[in-house]
């Protein structure tokens, strides 16, 4: 059998073990799959964790009003960040269901803007971005904000406003606000055992490298919370909302309020039965959108407690 049928039988054998209430045998395909799955890849936790004391570096509270920034006054974009699996394809499925907003994709505009930015000389030059960012004029970043927008325009159906849910656009929230500051940005964040669980056991289509490792899964959990909180600190209150899925869990409506509220949108009840809106959704979560809320993945995790020691070691005080 090929190297990458045995990953998809491993993931899937995970899953059957896992419903028959079988851990132990789940755990062990689960941790076989994601062994097999990691030898084709090259992430590297410590590359990850270099990147984001870059951005944490470079955006410090003393340079963020200094900086130049984009004259553009669209409010279009509306970003949801966080990790897979933290409930950030159900506020999309909330929001695409406003008449005001057009839900659309994972976009990869911002990383591909940020690896253009990074320029070809990674390895002599490795903070050339965001360093960069402070070598740009006011009008460069128009430019740049405006090249977003119009090749966004695609994937959009004609609403005065979109979503982009590219999950990883975390990292990026210091450019976003510099060449799109009148964007809305909604960080998704779910408890992290139950979020690195679900990735743990998820097979991506593609990317979420450091996704098939309970080490490297709680250690990216760990940076993504300790950059949200550097933008927090350095960005003007409010830029950010937060949005606890469990929240969302407990009361819908009223996290659902308060969403539309920060997007400066009127409530409709569209939002509320979201799992109407007849829509595509290419993410691990699709079917689950298309269901009424449900608690049905809280805790997930903890029949699998005794495996889970690396994972709550790297989450460290987060877990």
């Amino acid at each position: 059998t090929g190297l990458e049928d045995r990953v998809h039988l491993r993931f899937a054998l995970g899953k059957h073990f896992e419903d028959c209430a079988e851990h132990a045998a789940s755990f062990a395909y689960y941790k076989g799959a994601n062994a097999l799955r990691k030898q084709q890849l090259n992430y590297s936790a410590d590359k990850h964790r270099a990147r984001i004391e870059r951005h944490m570096d470079f955006f410090s509270a003393e340079r963020v009003p200094h900086l130049p920034s984009s004259e553009l006054k669209a409010a279009d974009p509306i970003f949801i960040v966080g990790l897979p699996r933290s409930g950030s394809t159900l506020l999309e499925q909330i929001l695409a269901s406003h008449s005001q907003v057009d839900g659309t994709l994972e976009l990869p505009n911002i990383l591909s803007l940020a690896h253009r930015l990074r320029g070809r000389n990674l390895v002599s030059d490795r903070d050339r971005y965001p360093r960069i960012l402070a070598e740009l004029s006011g009008a460069d970043l128009t430019s740049l904000g405006e090249d977003y927008i119009e090749n966004t325009r695609v994937h959009r159906r004609g609403a005065p406003f979109f979503t982009d849910k590219m999950p990883n656009n975390f990292r990026h929230i210091g450019l976003i606000h510099l060449i799109l500051p009148n964007a809305k940005i909604i960080d998704a964040r779910r408890a992290p055992l139950d979020c690195c669980w679900s990735g743990f056991k998820q097979l991506f289509a593609e990317g979420q490298e450091f996704t098939y490792g309970l080490d490297e899964i709680g250690q990216y959990y760990r940076g993504y919370v300790d950059l949200m909180a550097h933008w927090d600190s350095v960005l003007p209150e409010g830029r950010i909302l937060r949005v606890q899925h469990e929240d969302v869990l407990e009361n819908l409506e009223e996290q659902i309020r308060r969403l539309l509220d920060y997007c400066e949108l009127p409530f409709e009840a569209a939002c509320v039965d979201f799992h109407k809106t007849d829509r595509a959704v290419r993410t691990a979560s699709s079917e689950q959108v298309r269901q009424p809320i449900t608690r049905a993945g809280q805790e997930q995790w903890r029949p699998f407690e005794p495996y889970l020691a690396p994972l709550k070691e790297a989450l460290g005080e987060h877990s």
